[in-house]
């Protein structure tokens, strides 16, 4: 049973389309590396819809009515929209949920050392990465620091291109054999993943309140010249010090912008796709539904999380009770108070866990079954399940909630495949989906196959990137 290819199939004018989306979507992950940047993004974006900040709404006790649209955050790293539709919230709502955190290096907290005259930033990797990947790439750093005086400082360097850029060296192979005959996970450990940031000593100066000295003084050296150099930098740059580091989310990413893929542009090669291709679609279906004059029926949410890649944990991740209270008080607002109706509301809903899948790639065929894959350019993936081997850790979505997003997808002309996550001993991985699946509502992952994920830069197609955005706003609209 064989899925058509999209690309065959769409018109001038869709093609048309797509290539907008596929610009907008480009933009928006070389602009938006970092969950707090998305966040910020994508509350713009919304704003700029009518949408407008719940908490406010709290605050000033306004009823909510089928039509109006609120936002909330959990700390600038998470994110929901909610559009309120005509039927009560307790008969359950629409819902995409995606993770807008991707695999990277963070900064330690004491990170920054000098040896043999260069100056370093110790990391720490988030999520499954393959630690050989990271080497001998121009990399960026995004975040914040955050002062004991209260303010905030956002740091992004390494993007324009007038900016420097930074790395973690590797060896060369010329005195590498040793290291090459390592298994693949020890070729480059995790804390040899430090950040080349410096190699220019400070100049000497003479001790604060003395002159030159008699006569063959010489000025006071720093002890680390290197490491001197780059906090003075810093200083001069964001007005950090060295004790800053304390209390700062930085985050080492792939520098430069997505990129579009092949002679024939068809494909687009950038960081943190995964899954901020389901988050940006997701993001632009439900921003569909406020360009439209009419009403939805349903009420359409999009959860946009932090934390995925590291099991969904914290207040920010899909585990915690933000996406629950903020429902809480929504349908307070709306007439609908009371833990009875949000509970009954929760197990009503319908959502599609919006997560990418790996995409069929012939150099490594021996670990995917072919019948059972994700393809490039036949439209948005739907996973049944995930999980490892024995389906463990998964959410599996039941047959007759299977056959009702079929019939929606057919109806609104949408290409989809269905696929596993490669051979069934051959690993595994999960998503979002079981978190939420835990009030009892029907849950599905569904996302846009990629490849090389997790790597620094992975590979989606522009023609599956345009069929998600469609099947997530048919879902969002008819289901």
């Amino acid at each position: 049973m064989e899925r058509k290819v999209a690309w065959n199939e769409r018109s001038q004018e869709d093609l048309a389309a797509m290539e907008q989306l596929a610009e907008e979507y480009r933009w928006f992950i070389s602009e938006n590396k970092t969950e707090r940047e998305c966040t910020q993004a994508a509350i713009a974006l919304a704003e700029a819809a009518g949408y407008k900040p719940l908490s406010r709404a709290i605050a000033e006790e306004l009823p909510l009515q089928p039509g109006d649209k609120v936002w909330a955050q959990a700390k600038g790293k998470a994110l929901i929209l909610v559009h309120v539709g005509r039927a009560p919230m307790a008969q359950g709502l629409n819902i995409l949920g995606a993770h807008i955190d991707s695999p990277r290096l963070d900064i330690k907290q004491n990170p920054l050392y000098e040896a043999q005259g260069l100056a370093l930033l110790d990391t720490h990797y988030y999520g499954g990465i393959k630690n050989y990947q990271w080497v001998a790439l121009p990399l960026a750093l995004h975040g914040v620091v955050a002062k004991t005086d209260g303010t905030v400082v956002d740091v992004v360097i390494g993007e324009d291109a007038a900016d420097p850029v930074f790395c973690v060296t590797d060896l060369l192979p010329h005195l590498g054999r040793a290291q090459l005959a390592k298994t693949g996970d020890k070729v480059v450990e995790g804390e040899d993943l430090d950040l080349l940031v410096g190699s220019f000593p400070a100049q000497a100066q003479a001790a604060e309140g003395e002159g030159e000295g008699a006569e063959g003084d010489k000025p006071e050296a720093p002890k680390d010249p290197v490491k001197a150099r780059f906090l003075q930098l810093l200083e001069e740059k964001y007005g950090i010090g060295e004790e800053d580091f304390l209390s700062a989310e930085l985050e080492v990413v792939p520098a430069g912008p997505a990129r579009e893929l092949g002679l024939d542009r068809s494909m687009i090669i950038g960081y943190g796709q995964d899954d901020r291709v389901c988050a940006f679609t997701s993001l632009k279906a439900q921003l569909a539904l406020a360009a439209s004059p009419v009403v939805p029926d349903t009420t359409a949410v999009c959860v946009l999380v932090d934390k995925e890649e590291i099991g969904s944990v914290g207040a920010t991740g899909m585990t915690s009770r933000f996406f629950e209270n903020t429902m809480a008080e929504i349908m307070e607002l709306a007439g609908e108070s009371g833990m009875l109706l949000l509970r009954r509301g929760l197990e009503a809903s319908r959502m599609l866990s919006s997560d990418v899948s790996a995409g069929f790639d012939p150099a490594y065929a021996s670990v995917f079954e072919a019948k059972n894959s994700a393809y490039l350019g036949r439209g948005l993936v739907f996973n049944k399940y995930t999980g490892a081997r024995g389906k463990s850790g998964s959410n599996d979505a039941s047959a007759e909630y299977v056959a009702r997003v079929r019939r929606v997808m057919d109806d609104a002309g949408v290409f989809f495949q269905t696929a596993e996550l490669g051979k069934v001993d051959a690993g595994g991985g999960g998503t979002i989906a079981y978190i939420p699946a835990e009030y009892g509502m029907d849950v599905i992952d569904s996302g846009v196959a990629v490849l090389s994920m997790h790597a620094p830069w992975e590979v989606t197609s522009k023609i599956d990137v345009y069929e998600a955005y469609r099947g997530y706003e048919a879902f969002l609209r008819h289901m």
